[in-house]
């Protein structure tokens, strides 16, 4: 009898053990960090995390002022990412992303961002998922900051067009 206990004690123990390394691990994470503008790949970066912190003047500053519907002020720029995306909703932490890659050819870039969304159903139902998406930029010359012309999410639709938002 005395051994079962034994037994069952070291695996209760190892239990444990298991589910503090895996907290541990879960809050040393790093907290994400804005990175260099001098690439496409952070400012798109760079345009996601503002959005993700709510620093919506950081992100309207991502933006290229030539759009053909470019939102004059940061409020307009907020009405919009509000109501014609759902770029506010990255507050929540059941999704992540991370730039995979970019192309550019002269003074334009696209740059692929993957998406994964965590879903929680259980102890056993727990997923999640991925998609990819496309950002759009461009410089003025090669010296010049990269903006962002497009986006496949957390852009209103209506940027491009000459109307702009109403």
């Amino acid at each position: 009898m005395k051994r079962k206990d034994t037994f069952l004690i070291g695996i209760v123990v190892g239990i444990v053990v298991l589910v503090v390394v895996a907290f541990v691990v879960a809050m040393m994470r790093p907290e994400p960090t804005f990175q260099p503008e001098t690439t496409p790949e952070g400012v798109a970066h760079n345009y996601l995390l503002a959005l993700r912190q709510g620093d919506l003047a950081r992100a309207y500053g991502y933006l290229d002022p030539e759009l053909p519907g470019f939102p004059a002020t940061l409020e307009l720029f907020t009405r919009d990412i509000s109501s014609y995306t759902s770029g506010l909703e990255m507050n929540q932490s059941s999704s992540s992303w991370e730039v995979l890659s970019s192309t550019v050819t002269n003074n334009q870039a696209t740059v692929n961002v993957r998406q994964t969304y965590f879903s929680q159903g259980g102890l056993f139902g727990s997923g999640q998922y991925s998609s990819t998406f496309v950002m759009s930029l461009v410089r003025d010359a090669p010296e010049a900051n990269w903006k962002l012309t497009g986006a496949d999410r957390y852009w209103a639709w209506c940027w491009n067009e000459t109307e702009g938002c109403n």
